[in-house]
Order: C-alpha cells, then sequence, then structure tokens
C-alpha cells in the first residue's frame, strides 16, 4: 500500500511567471511509478482576477485529492457488489452504490449486473407512466431490448410532453471547444452547482454517460447547432467556465422530444409498445409489497382500466404547479409520484425547488402559467437595473453610467452565468429594495445592445431568433431595440421519489426516471442538465438497472388483473371520485389552487424563515378542509371532465404543500435553491450546515392522520471537498 496522500493538508500555490501567465502547481502520487510524489504544472492561463484563480486552485486541489486517493488505493480490488445502509433509522433503506473507485463504479457494476436473456425478456412486462425525454427514451429502449411495454399518458400525443418546452440546451462532457472540460469537471460542477446535496456515484454517473446522449441524439438526427466547420457548437450556461451545452437554436427539447418520439414510434409499430393516450395513471397496484400494475383513467369515457406488469416505471416530471403560477405545462402535476408515496415509495427533499432568473413577469391576475425564456440569453444578455430607486424612465433614457450591471459586479468569475439560485435571489433582492425596472418594480433588465453591436443583429437572431419572437409576441416589445424584462419564476423541482442507484424506489418494482426521481441535481440544478438527466436515465441507465430487479422475477408468474388487490385499488381510486363529484361545494378547482399557490410562494418560495412556515403549515390544512367541503366539481366520471381531472391533481398537489413545508422547516440551513433567511452569510449568499445537514431528506407516509416519518440518507463525500460556494 502506498502511503496517504494527506489530502487534507495538500500543498499547493498558484504563481504568475514574466509573461503574465498564472499557473497552479502541487505534488501528486499522478503519473507516479514509484510511489513518489512529483510536481505537477497546470497553465491557467492569463488575465486571471484573484476570485477566479481562487476557484481554480480549489477545483485542481479537489481533483488531485481524487486522483491521489484512487492511487493509494489502488492495489485494493473495487468490490462492485458492496453496497452501504444509509442512516435511516428503522426503515432500512440502502442507496445500493456500489464499492471501489467513483470512476469506475458504473463501469464495474454494469459489467457485474444480473441480466435477463432474450428469452425471458419477451415474457416480461413493463409499464411506463410519462412520455417525456425520460419516458418515451427507457420505453424505446426497452422495447428495443425485448420487454413488452406500455406505456401511458394523459396528452393526446407523446409529442406534448412538457418536455418539449426547454429551450437552451444538453449539458455533455465532449470537450469540443477544448476548454478544459471533462468527466470529472461536468461532475464537479454539478456537486458543487447543486450546493453539495446530492449523491456522488450518480452524479459521476451522469457525467459519465452525457457524451453518449449527444452520439444517440445525432444518429436520430437531432439537429443540433453547428460550427462553420461542421462540428457541433457549444454555449455556456450557469454556474460553469466551460462551454459544453449543445442546443437547436431555443427548441433543444422539442428536437430532443422528437428524436426519442422517433425511436418509440418504432417500437409501436413493431408491436413491442402499445401506446396509451388520454390515460391518467391514478393508483399503483401493490401485490406483496411489490409494484405488480397500476389503475389508470381513460380520460374520454372516463373509465377505470386494471393494467397488470412485473414492473413500473414512473417518468412523470416535477410538481413546480404546487405554487400555480411556474412555466410548468398547466397539466404538469404530482399525481402518479404522490400515490406510489402513499403507496411506500419514499419522497425526497421535496422543499428543493428551483425558482429560474429569466422568466417573462407577470402581468396580471388572468394568468395561470408563465414563460420561459431560457438561460442561454444569458451568454450574450446583460442583466441590469437602474442605479436609482423607482426609476420610471424608459431604459434608453438611463445612461450607462446610471446602470448597475449587479451580477456582473457581485460575482466577477462568473458575471451574468451564476447559477439560477443565486441569479433569481439577486434578482429578488435589487427588486425588493427598490430598484426593480418597469411600472410594477418587478423585473430587471436582460439586454441584448452590446452584443448586437458587437456581433451583429444577424449573428443574435441566429442564436436566439425564436426566443425573441416569443417575447414579442407575448409582451408587445421588440427585444432588438428594447431590453426584455425579466423575473425569477418557478420552474424546476430537484426533489422527488427517492431511488437507489438502480433507480428504484423504496418500494420494489416501482422505478423513478427523470425530473421524477431527486437523485442528481442537489438543492440546485445547473442549467441544461434536465434534458441530459432525463435521456441519461431512459437511454443509458435504467435499462441495465431494471435487470436487477427483473431477473428475480423470471419465475415469477404473471399476477392477473382479476387478483383481489387490483379489485381494491380500483375501488379506492373510484371513492375518491365519487367523493369529488359528489361534493356540493361553491368553489371551483382554479380558485383553490391559487390559494395553494399564494401560501407557497409566499411561504416556501424563493426565501423561506419560521415564522412563514409554521403559519404556512396552519394555512394548509385549512385550505385542505375547506378543499374537501367546498370544491365543486361539475359534470359525471363517465365523459371527458376536464374539472374533474383537475381537481384530483390539486387535491394531491394540496398534501404535497404540507410535506413541502415540513421539509424546508426541519432544514436549519440554506442550500441551493432553499433559502432560510435566518441562515446566510454576511454577503446574503446560503449558509449550508454540513455537520448537521448533510444528508437526503427521505420522508415516509405514515397515514392521513400521522405525521409522515423523516428518514436520513446521509451524504459521504469521498471525492470532493463540501466549501461554501463561491462564484466571484
Amino acid at each position: 500500500m502506498m502511503p496517504n496522500a494527506n489530502k487534507d493538508k495538500r500543498k499547493s500555490s498558484i504563481y504568475t511567471d514574466k509573461k503574465g501567465f498564472n499557473y497552479y502547481q502541487t505534488y501528486s502520487f499522478f503519473g507516479s511509478k514509484d510511489g513518489l510524489k512529483k510536481k505537477v504544472q497546470k497553465n491557467l492561463g492569463k488575465d486571471k482576477t484573484s476570485s477566479q484563480l481562487k476557484h481554480e486552485k480549489e477545483y485542481w486541489d479537489n481533483y488531485y485529492n481524487k486522483i491521489d486517493d484512487a492511487f493509494v488505493t489502488s492495489e485494493v480490488k473495487p468490490n462492485t457488489s458492496s453496497s452501504k445502509t444509509s442512516d435511516t433509522g428503522s426503515s432500512g433503506l440502502k442507496d445500493n452504490v456500489p464499492g471501489g473507485e467513483l470512476s469506475q463504479k458504473w463501469t464495474d457494476y454494469r459489467s457485474s449486473l444480473p441480466l435477463v436473456s432474450p428469452a425471458n425478456k419477451q415474457k416480461q412486462n413493463i409499464i411506463i407512466i410519462g412520455t417525456g425525454l425520460a419516458g418515451a427514451s427507457a420505453a424505446a429502449s426497452m422495447a428495443e431490448m425485448g420487454y413488452n411495454v406500455k406505456a401511458f399518458c394523459f396528452q393526446d400525443s407523446p409529442r406534448r410532453a412538457h418536455s418539449i418546452a426547454a429551450q437552451g440546451g444538453i449539458n455533455a462532457a465532449k470537450n469540443y471547444q477544448n476548454d478544459g472540460d471533462s468527466v470529472y469537471r461536468l461532475f464537479y460542477d454539478t456537486i458543487k452547482g447543486g450546493d453539495y446535496r446530492s449523491r456522488e456515484a450518480n452524479v459521476y454517473r451522469l457525467a459519465e454517460v452525457s457524451g453518449n446522449i449527444i452520439d444517440q441524439c445525432v444518429a436520430q438526427g437531432v439537429p443540433f447547432a453547428r460550427e462553420y466547420g461542421g462540428t457541433l457548437d457549444n454555449r455556456s450556461f450557469g454556474g460553469v467556465q466551460v462551454s459544453r451545452t449543445f442546443y437547436a437554436r431555443g427548441q433543444t427539447g422539442q428536437q430532443l422530444l422528437l428524436g426519442a418520439y422517433s425511436a418509440l414510434s418504432r417500437q409501436i409499430n413493431l408491436g413491442k409498445i402499445k401506446m396509451y393516450t388520454k390515460h391518467e395513471m391514478v393508483d399503483i397496484v401493490l401485490v406483496d409489497g411489490h409494484a405488480k400494475g397500476i389503475i389508470a383513467r381513460n380520460l374520454i369515457t372516463g373509465e377505470l382500466e386494471k393494467h397488470s406488469s412485473n414492473a413500473v416505471v414512473l417518468a412523470t416530471g416535477g410538481y413546480g404547479n404546487v405554487y400555480y403560477l411556474s412555466t410548468n405545462a398547466m397539466g404538469s402535476n404530482v399525481t402518479a409520484a404522490w400515490k406510489a408515496y402513499k403507496k411506500g415509495a419514499m419522497f425526497s427533499n421535496p422543499c428543493f425547488t428551483q425558482i429560474h432568473p429569466t422568466c417573462i413577469p407577470v402581468s396580471g391576475e388572468y394568468q395561470s402559467k408563465l414563460t420561459l425564456m431560457s438561460e442561454s440569453l444569458r451568454n450574450d444578455g446583460r442583466i441590469w437595473v437602474s442605479k436609482t430607486k423607482n426609476d420610471k424612465r424608459a431604459p434608453d433614457q438611463i445612461p450607462e453610467s446610471e446602470r448597475d450591471y449587479y451580477l456582473e459586479r457581485r460575482y466577477p468569475a462568473f458575471g451574468n452565468l451564476v447559477p439560477r439560485d443565486i441569479a433569481s435571489r439577486a434578482a429578488k433582492e435589487r427588486c425588493d429594495a427598490g430598484y426593480g425596472a418597469g411600472e410594477t418594480g418587478q423585473s430587471v433588465y436582460l439586454d441584448f445592445a452590446d452584443a448586437i453591436n458587437e456581433m451583429g443583429q444577424n449573428t443574435v437572431s441566429a442564436r436566439y431568433g425564436n426566443l425573441f419572437d416569443m417575447y414579442s409576441k407575448i409582451t408587445g416589445e421588440n427585444p432588438y431595440k428594447t431590453p426584455m424584462r425579466i423575473y425569477p419564476a418557478v420552474h424546476y423541482t430537484m426533489g422527488g421519489l427517492w431511488v437507489d442507484y438502480n433507480l428504484m424506489t423504496s418500494v420494489p418494482g416501482l422505478f423513478a426516471i427523470g425530473e421524477c426521481n431527486f437523485s442528481d441535481h442537489g438543492a440546485n440544478r445547473l442549467g441544461a442538465s434536465a434534458l441530459m438527466q432525463g435521456l441519461a436515465d431512459g437511454y443509458f441507465i435504467l435499462p441495465y438497472t431494471i435487470g436487477t430487479y427483473l431477473s428475480k422475477e423470471i419465475n415469477s408468474e404473471q399476477i392477473s388483473t382479476n387478483d383481489s388487490a387490483f379489485d381494491e385499488t380500483l375501488q379506492s381510486s373510484k371513492d375518491i371520485i365519487d367523493k369529488l363529484l359528489s361534493n356540493n361545494g361553491n368553489k371551483t378547482v382554479e380558485s383553490l389552487h391559487k390559494e395553494l399557490g399564494l401560501i407557497m410562494w409566499n411561504n416556501c418560495g424563493m426565501s423561506r424563515n419560521q415564522k412563514d412556515l409554521d403559519q404556512a403549515l396552519k394555512d394548509i390544512k385549512a385550505l385542505k378542509t375547506s378543499f374537501w367541503s367546498d370544491v365543486k366539481v361539475p359534470g359525471n366520471d363517465n365523459s371527458i371532465n376536464l374539472e374533474l381531472e383537475k381537481a384530483g391533481r390539486v387535491a394531491d398537489l394540496i398534501e404535497l404543500g404540507d410535506l413541502m413545508i415540513r421539509d424546508a422547516a426541519d432544514r436549519k440551513e440554506s442550500c441551493g435553491a432553499h433559502f432560510r433567511e435566518e441562515y446566510q452569510t454576511d454577503e446574503g449568499e446560503a449558509l449550508r450546515n454540513d455537520d448537521k445537514y448533510s444528508y437526503v431528506s427521505a420522508w415516509e407516509y405514515k397515514g392521513d392522520k400521522s405525521s409522515p416519518k423523516l428518514n436520513k440518507e446521509n451524504l459521504d463525500f469521498e471525492n470532493v471537498t463540501p466549501t461554501q460556494r463561491s462564484y466571484k
């Protein structure tokens, strides 16, 4: 065994040579053959600020700590079968992360996974709920492998999934720009961007397979932007200092979904996938504690249908609509995940909700959703407000000397490309202080004047033309001539169903992928990483890991839908529907949803404090009572009934709101998008408490009349050292 690298006392330094180049130097076992530390140097380039150099030193210290740890333990053979048990009390929750070196975990584990033979795959039935990027790619992949797949979506076509609304891009560590990107740097940026609240092994695997995603999508014909010479183009997103984001103008999600939809359609045509459109899953069916099917409602006829399977996969997206106003499609909901929670699947980190910094501001009470403007706009647009409070002048009347480019001022290393949580809080702070733009004062400017002057309008239009057109149609303003007005809005949810390394929930046979699970983003998601996770889970991870469960089920008989478990679950679902329809209240579902949104946004939104959270918990309890006594759902259950659909979803969102508030109150720290006003640095940044809160919360349902139980999956950082995030 080699001597210990003594990583906690690494001696490193930054120096500048006579020509102005900055160098990082340290001593490492890296490349050593005799067990001796050797001097290593990295050229960091010229014109670096002290903050940038500090960030570089932190990054390379972590990098060589990782390298040295792997080197000194290289004589130890990786254990690909072992897994650690999290500190979860009596729950027995296991994350099933394999042992061994981080960079080899997935490779070694994948090579040792139990397999299902081609003949046995043809006997296995899999139900997939949701047909966005995660669901469509998983369905297509597993059907291609030979499984029989039933795919469900409540839209009239898989092409209507909310993934189509994603604009800016998808991350991948391919280093096309030769700017120092790598799998490890993508891993590190993601861990750091999530404020050290995610599982190392899952994040590294995500970074590792990211390059394969781009190859897959190119093969499907996704029209990624290209350089003049024909190579794929890249741009930057928030929280990084490299260009790793692949994009198709402002339509990346749409184009990626078309690729996945094509693969899905091929398998439908071959008979390996049976597609159920206009069907909503209303409950999970458990047999002996295992997920063995679902109850689905035909949204055209109203009929409740029983469907059996050997495994169930949830790919149903996030729960941002708990706030009522969000960038999510109006139909996006938590029902599938919430029904799973009530059947024993633990719900993790529900309070980790992301506020996107670049959205079109609210313009009136009549709005039912908000419109996202892609983060990619922050590449070339500059964000500013007036230096004068309550300044009602038109932006072209405010001279340059009177403009505060506050992100560039506060965070010189990253400027306008700081992570979303930081950019959102900074915008809110400026507006709350009285410096906001427009008549309402609830917006800031996103200005492209400098980019247009430097590159020309044609170049800017080629990059962002469709986004500019969308903004113009919604606001009636020309962003080529007048700065956009933007304000933060609810966008993405990092929390979701708890899953292990295999993407299986705490219910055997029930899997969750994409935004539906919690696994990869910690307390804050970096821009362009949502599409990456959805396709990674669907194309390259779940098709392998689902075999760990199905290989043990090949000798089990297919559960018949005549089983009493199906009848009981169907009756329970029918009882809820009957209760909603028979209620003779005087409030619409929409009005109650708005009440929920106000409670959540005002008390558990961009910032939280104990007083507001305590009050919100009381308000949510009262709202739940009001919902079941006052809601009025017209129509019946044997035909199309949009109000009935909405009522069931809002009922689940109210209960979720309660859990989100409990989670936010329990986590007495600030981290990422979870900002507790009581816990912040002198500079107003998130102040973590790693000693007490370095864990994944995993809430366990204990019945409607009992409080949920908090279980904890401790986060062990073996390859990075959690530090106070700095983007200055």
